[in-house]
């Protein structure tokens, strides 16, 4: 029992002075910088893709992704959440931030465009089939909170149509009359509409992709009446990779960043 003992405890000294020099060692895989990005749901899938080509050109760099609206994204930060990069889909919360104190006021700008558009179930069940129809009683339609970009947006628009002739001043209340459910990102409104759970929805151009191209139609909105998304960027306050954050941001307005963003139906600066 003795020499058992003996025995055992040389293997856990060999074991302690194996772990003591392994530690020492650069293992693969353990010396990458985490970079925390808090993105607008709308980015969600173009976002994921820069990361990936990010992460492919700079091996020592892995992006950790946040995705939400961009006002829950905004509290978050307020709240004390830790991240290096905040990309809105407006200039109001990164705006606020920056007031606030949170942001590298020098880092901020914009990296991208978007336009809003109407999406209607493939089948169609509402019979939607001109901005019209969005007024009409009885149309499900859904469009995000006033607070989330989406929604701001869309009720920016409806505005705009009240001050056209072609439409009238009642058309606003008769559209937001209509509206069945709010939500709290743009994510949500898109799959009421390809479930069928509303006649229609307010989402922006970038959220009509391939995939889901079989699921929803679309209704564009004039360039007259529709509004531009700015989509600014930048750097956290609190972070403590700047040089690598400031990098990251650049790659937005690369040649890679853009030809992403392009991809996904953005309008790269």
């Amino acid at each position: 029992m003795k020499n058992i003992a003996i025995g055992v405890g040389l293997m856990l000294l060999a074991a302690i002075f194996l772990s003591g020099c392994v530690g020492e060692q650069v293992l693969p895989g353990t010396n990458k910088t985490d970079l925390t990005v808090f993105a607008a749901a709308s980015l969600t899938r173009a976002m994921t893709e820069i990361a990936k080509d990010y992460e492919a050109l700079h091996p020592d760099v892995h992006i950790v992704t946040n995705f939400d609206g961009s006002q829950a994204l905004r509290t978050q930060i307020e709240q004390g959440a830790y991240a290096d990069v905040f990309l809105s889909a407006n200039t109001k919360h990164m705006n606020a931030l920056r007031d606030k104190g949170f942001m590298k006021n020098d880092t901020i700008g914009l990296f991208a465009r978007n336009k809003l558009t109407v999406i209607v179930p493939a089948n169609n069940p509402g019979n939607i089939t001109s901005l019209r129809d969005l007024a009409r009683p009885g149309t499900r339609l859904v469009i995000g909170t006033k607070d989330v970009p989406i929604g701001d947006y869309a009720r920016q628009i409806l505005k705009k149509m009240a001050n056209d002739s072609a439409y009238g001043p009642g058309y606003q209340d008769a559209v937001l009359n209509n509206v069945m459910s709010e939500e709290t990102t743009v994510t949500f409104v898109v799959a009421k509409v390809q479930l069928g759970e509303a006649d229609a929805g307010i989402v922006y151009e970038s959220d009509v992709t391939p995939e889901n191209r079989g699921r929803i139609s679309m209704i564009p909105i004039p360039d007259t009446l529709n509004v531009i998304a700015e989509y600014p960027g930048g750097v956290l306050a609190q972070s403590g990779k700047d040089e690598e954050a400031r990098r990251f941001l650049s790659y937005l307005t690369s040649d890679g960043g853009r030809s992403v963003l392009s991809r996904y139906g953005f309008i790269p600066l």
